[in-house]
């Protein structure tokens, strides 16, 4: 069966450092990525973007920054992705920051799914506001996700259950360690593959994390953040890894292990701002030709 993606956009920098990945959805439509995905075999419902919300710092709450819209944001995600997922889709959801995936995940839980999380990220996200002094929720989605100590309330308990996500169910994906959350993975049980165990064996890495999502659930959500990549190799990123992480090809490599897989569920992108590629948009659309040729190789339902 020919796969049956929904397509939702969401225009979002709220949770971020700084403006620019609200310009994404835009970007990539532009780019050509419907186009392409149709002409890569795949049955495409575009349910448009969400509002755009745009970071702009918020003086008057410091710490988290912009809270009450980061939640307002990933419950509209949620209410998109449970429609699309009745109506039998794939979500394939472009942000956006980070914080997105909140909502994507209460929005298969919504829909009666219980998915496990590959966390494709050049981060682990495990910080919280207790931890991190800048306040910015983009760094913490994963640490509200398994409710760490420390975490907004507000965020971490905005799905249909609470912590939304156990440890087990979420495996780390490409990372580079960040000594600030060092401890805290020591305390965790999530299962790992840093980017030094996926550098220059990226297939072989993806297989062995794909096995083990297998086992967990009868369904996995990728979340990709395009931070996963060198910077100097494709610059896109949001906030940069600089001779850091994966390159573009293996990332690729890598997505595509997980998206040829039958309990593939679904894809969230984020980071990706367009005003870090290049004036010409040549990073866009081949972004965009990549995803579209990854996602339309399988012939599955």
């Amino acid at each position: 069966m020919t796969r049956r993606l929904g397509l939702i956009g969401v225009p979002s920098s709220v949770g971020a450092h700084w403006p620019g990945q609200d310009k994404a959805p835009q970007a990539l439509r532009a780019a050509g990525l419907v186009e392409r995905l149709e002409a890569a075999g795949l049955n495409v419902r575009d349910h448009g973007d969400l509002p755009r919300t745009r970071f702009r710092p918020d003086p008057g709450r410091r710490h988290p920054q912009n809270l009450a819209e980061v939640v307002d944001v990933a419950l509209s995600v949620a209410d998109r992705v449970e429609a699309a997922l009745r109506d039998g889709e794939i979500p394939l959801v472009i942000g956006g920051d980070c914080t997105i995936e909140l909502g994507v995940i209460s929005g298969f839980l919504r829909a009666g799914e219980d998915p496990a999380l590959l966390y494709f990220d050049g981060g682990v996200d495990l910080r919280t506001p207790a931890t991190n002094p800048t306040g910015i929720l983009d760094s913490m989605g994963v640490a509200h996700m398994v409710g760490e100590p420390g975490s907004a309330d507000e965020l971490a308990r905005l799905g249909p259950r609470f912590p939304l996500m156990p440890d087990e169910a979420i495996l780390l994906f490409g990372f580079e360690p960040n000594p600030p959350e060092v401890e805290v993975l020591k305390r965790r049980a999530m299962p790992r593959y840093p980017a030094k165990l996926v550098r220059g064996r990226a297939r072989e890495a993806a297989a062995e994390a794909l096995s083990q999502l297998e086992a967990k659930s009868e369904r996995f959500v990728v979340h990709f953040d395009v931070d996963v990549m060198d910077f100097l190799d494709f610059p896109v990123a949001d906030v940069p890894q600089h001779n850091a992480g994966l390159t573009f090809e293996d990332a690729m490599r890598c997505l595509g292990v997980f998206a040829a897989s039958p309990r593939f569920g679904g894809l969230t992108i984020t980071e990706f701002n367009p005003d870090h590629a290049d004036e010409e948009d040549i990073l866009a659309e081949r972004f965009a030709s990549e995803v579209a040729a990854t996602l339309g190789s399988p012939s599955v339902g």
